[in-house]
C-alpha cells in the first residue's frame, strides 16, 4: 500500500510541475514603438501591441515628432529617445520622452552634432551616442535622471572614403556600446570602416583606442552589427555587398576580421542592400534583412567558432525591410517594411530558427521597431 501511495505522490508532483512548465512557456503580450518618416501620412512615433497569438494591433500615435527614424530606450525603461533625421536647418537632433501609459511626454531636444542622424544608443551611465550619416560623425551627449538630454559633449569626426559611389565621404551609420566593456564600436559605411574608441567619463570625450579601426572588404559598406552573447565575437551587416562579416574579439581586447558570408541565395542576381541584423538570445541563430530580395536571411550559428550557415530565407510580405526586431522572449520576429507601409509578424521556432508568417498591420512608413 505504501508503494502505491508513493507512486501516486510522484505522479501528482510531476503533473503539477508539468503544468508549471506549461505556464512558463505561455505567450506574453508586448507593447512596442515604431519610428517613422513623416514626409507622408505619418505624424511621428506610434505604439503597437504584439498580442499573445502573434497578431499585431495599433494602439495609436504616441507622440508627434519630425522624422523619428530610429529609437532607443533608457536602461530604467522610463525614457524613450528618438533622433530627428531630417529637419529644416540641416543639422539633426535627438529628443527625449517620458514613457507614460500609451503616450510619450516630450521632455527636451538637443543637437545630434551633424546632418541626418540615423542611429542612437544609450548605456547604463546615461551616455548617448548618435551616428550622423551625412555629417560623417558621432555625437556624444548624456541623459540625466529626469530624462533631460544634455547639450552636445563631444563629436568624433570620421575621415576618408571607400571604393564605391556610396562611399565618397564618411557616412556614420551606427554606433554601439560593446557589452561588459567601456568600448565603443562606430560603423562608417562611407569610409568602409569600424572605428574603436572609449568614453572618458571625466572629460566627457570619445577617445580612440590603440587599435582604432578595421577596414572592411572593398565595397562592403558596413551598416549595423549584432554581438554574440558569449562576448567572443560580433557580426557586421554590410549594406552594399549584402554580406555578414564576423569580427573576433581577441583575449588582448583587440579585434580581428573573421569570415564573410552572403545574405542572399546563390541564384539571386538582382540589386539588393542588406539593412538590419539581430541574433537570438541563446546565440544559436542570426537574422539579417535584405532590401531588394525582400527577405529575412536565417543563419545557424556554429557553437564552437561562430561560423554561420545560411539555412533559409523568409519573404517579408512587403517591400524595403529596413528594420526588424525579435520580441523580448524571442518567440516572434517583427519586420518593418518601409515602402509598403506595413509591419509583419513571424512566429520563430527556437529549435530550428525558422520563421512562420502570422500577421501584418498597416503602419505609415515604418523604419524602426523598439520593444
Amino acid at each position: 500500500m505504501k508503494v502505491y501511495i508513493a507512486i501516486i505522490s510522484i505522479l501528482l508532483f510531476l503533473s503539477c510541475n508539468t503544468n508549471k512548465v506549461k505556464e512558463m512557456v505561455k505567450e506574453t503580450e508586448y507593447s512596442f514603438y515604431v519610428g517613422t518618416y513623416t514626409n507622408g501620412d505619418s505624424q511621428g512615433i506610434y505604439k503597437y501591441t504584439l498580442q499573445k497569438d502573434g497578431k499585431l494591433k495599433q494602439t495609436g500615435l504616441a507622440a508627434k515628432s519630425d522624422n523619428p527614424s530610429f529609437l532607443t530606450i533608457s536602461y530604467d525603461k522610463n525614457f524613450l529617445l528618438a533622433i530627428n533625421e531630417i529637419n529644416e536647418n540641416g543639422v539633426g537632433s535627438v529628443e527625449s520622452f517620458l514613457i507614460a501609459d500609451d503616450s510619450l511626454k516630450f521632455i527636451n531636444r538637443s543637437s545630434s552634432g551633424g546632418a541626418h542622424p540615423c542611429f542612437v544608443a544609450i548605456n547604463k551611465s546615461g551616455f548617448i551616442l548618435i551616428a550622423n550619416y551625412t555629417g560623417g560623425n558621432v555625437g556624444l551627449l548624456k541623459l540625466n535622471s529626469n530624462g533631460e538630454i544634455s547639450n552636445l559633449l563631444d563629436i568624433q569626426q570620421h575621415y576618408g572614403n571607400g571604393g564605391t559611389n556610396r562611399q565618397k565621404a564618411p557616412h556614420a551609420h551606427s554606433v554601439w556600446f560593446q557589452p561588459n566593456s567601456n568600448k565603443v564600436v562606430s560603423i562608417d559605411l562611407g569610409t568602409n570602416e569600424l572605428i574603436f574608441s572609449q568614453i572618458d567619463s571625466v572629460a566627457n570625450k570619445l577617445v580612440l583606442l590603440e587599435q582604432n579601426s578595421i577596414t572592411m572588404s572593398n565595397g562592403a559598406g558596413p551598416r549595423h552589427l549584432a554581438f554574440h552573447p558569449n562576448g567572443k565575437y560580433f557580426y557586421v551587416a554590410n549594406e552594399l555587398n549584402s554580406t555578414i562579416t564576423q569580427i573576433i574579439i581577441l583575449d588582448s581586447g583587440k579585434y580581428k576580421k573573421g569570415f564573410s558570408i552572403s545574405t542572399l541565395p546563390i541564384n539571386f542576381s538582382e540589386s539588393n542592400t542588406c539593412a538590419d541584423i539581430h541574433i537570438s538570445n541563446d546565440g544559436n541563430f542570426l537574422y539579417a534583412s535584405n532590401r531588394g530580395h525582400n527577405s529575412i536571411a536565417i543563419f545557424e550559428v556554429d557553437k564552437y567558432a561562430g561560423v554561420l550557415n545560411l539555412i533559409g530565407d523568409e519573404p517579408t510580405r512587403g517591400d524595403g525591410p529596413r528594420n526588424f526586431s525579435l520580441s523580448p522572449d524571442n518567440n516572434y520576429l517583427l519586420v518593418a517594411n518601409q515602402h509598403t507601409n506595413n509591419i509583419v509578424s513571424f512566429k520563430r521556432k527556437k529549435a530550428t530558427g525558422l520563421l512562420t508568417y502570422i500577421s501584418k498591420v498597416k503602419a505609415p512608413t515604418p523604419v524602426c521597431i523598439l520593444f
